[in-house]
């Protein structure tokens, strides 16, 4: 009978009573409070995980994912490249040389940096460029353009382009800057109007002429890897000390801590959602609890523990809290499946990396979700629970 009498309690409490609608009631907006807390905590979450992966997945494409630079002149050649291809056979190098410049056309000024690559090779680097010049060949003099550079200068296949560089050389009794029109040759678009607008690519050739370099050296190599975080630690150990080595996340660090620190308090703020809508569990137990004072002193009295009334009670939030926390979950993965199934948000591409909204809920955040929700339902059951076990029964008995 001792076994029965807890599950017994349960369902006859959580029934609408009409005397008292306001404890129903209650228990009600406790449950709406926490499964609408939980669904939005579900999908704020996959929209971070989203946009965190997207951003990183654009700049490791234009950021390159590592990169070798010198530091001393020269230090970067022909020697060196040849034997990383040789030691590192499954990664994908490609030599660059590049010069700030200022993009000229008409009365239009745009500042940025131009490279200069070997386009066999850089495609292999950059997937963006690879898009870009599928059936193109880009000749000595031939400049591939950002998109966003494109619409800003309207420019065309073809059209030529002054590139102002920040190189001078001696002329008479002053020194000019360089100076060469370059023919453009193809559009590329990263979907990050940023680098659209501030990067250019051209010949290798081109730059070691204009910059008069000789064509055995670089300002440094593009290295492809899948997983650059082993693989610069590899590398490092067979580089000269006249050359190093960083990855793509060194120039990026507080921006990614930035918005890791979003991220977190995002959580925070969509947990005190659950954490208010847990009062509402506190008040319809406290509520339960006031008015079964005289169940409860019976049932005491009849030879119910204290253990057994004090389960009642927080089995009783705990319903409450875990059938809220299931239909959170519920409608959040709902929201997913909409939001990722239909286009009813679209997203400007010169501001975001993507035009639709990117979803990736991490297993790692569902579990803190579901942890967390269950932490606050728990702590807010506990304490009506406790105050049903100490009711005094003589005192109960006596006045009612």
């Amino acid at each position: 009978m001792k076994n029965s009498i807890v599950p017994y309690l349960v369902k006859r409490f959580l029934r609408f009573d009409n005397e008292q609608p306001f404890i129903f009631l209650s228990a009600i907006l406790a449950f709406l409070g926490i499964s609408l807390g939980v669904m939005v905590l579900i999908i704020a979450m996959a929209l971070m995980n989203g946009f965190d992966k997207e951003f990183k997945k654009k700049l490791t494409i234009m950021n390159y994912p590592l990169t070798i630079i010198p530091k001393f002149y020269g230090s970067v050649n022909d020697s060196l490249l040849i034997d990383l291809q040789n030691k590192f056979p499954h990664l994908k190098f490609s030599p660059y040389v590049q010069s700030s410049v200022m993009a000229r056309n008409g009365d239009k000024l745009e500042g940025g940096y131009i490279f200069g690559v070997n386009f066999s090779q850089e495609v292999q680097v950059n997937s963006v460029l690879n898009d870009a010049l599928k059936n193109t060949q880009v000749n000595k003099f031939d400049v591939v353009v950002g998109k966003s550079l494109k619409d800003e200068f309207n420019l065309y296949i073809d059209d030529r382009l002054m590139y102002i560089f920040t190189h001078v050389e001696p002329g008479g009794l002053s020194v000019t800057p360089k100076i060469k029109r370059f023919k453009v040759r193809s559009v590329f678009d990263s979907g990050l109007s940023a680098y659209d607008k501030a990067y250019s690519y051209t010949t290798l050739s081109s730059m070691q002429a204009i910059l008069s370099i000789p064509s055995n050296q670089y300002d440094g190599i593009h290295i492809f890897s899948s997983d650059p975080h082993v693989d610069i630690l590899k590398i490092k150990e067979m580089l000269p000390v006249s050359v190093s080595i960083k990855g793509w996340w060194e120039d990026n660090l507080n921006f990614f801590a930035a918005l890791e620190l979003e991220k977190a308090a995002l959580f925070i703020v969509l947990m005190l959602i659950i954490l208010i809508a847990s009062i509402n569990i506190i008040s319809s137990l406290l509520m339960t609890v006031m008015n079964r004072r005289a169940e409860i002193a019976l049932l005491l009295s009849l030879g119910a523990t204290s253990i057994e009334v004090k389960k009642v009670f927080l089995y009783l939030g705990i319903v409450i809290g875990i059938s809220g926390i299931l239909a959170g979950i519920v409608f959040g993965m709902g929201g997913l499946w909409i939001l990722s199934t239909f286009d009813i948000i679209s997203l400007p591409k010169d501001v975001y990396p993507t035009t639709t909204l990117p979803l990736d809920l991490s297993l790692k955040d569902f579990i803190l979700i579901i942890t967390g929700a269950f932490t606050i339902v728990i702590v807010s059951a506990y304490y009506p629970a406790k105050k049903a076990s100490e009711v005094d029964i003589l005192t109960v008995l006596r006045n009612e």
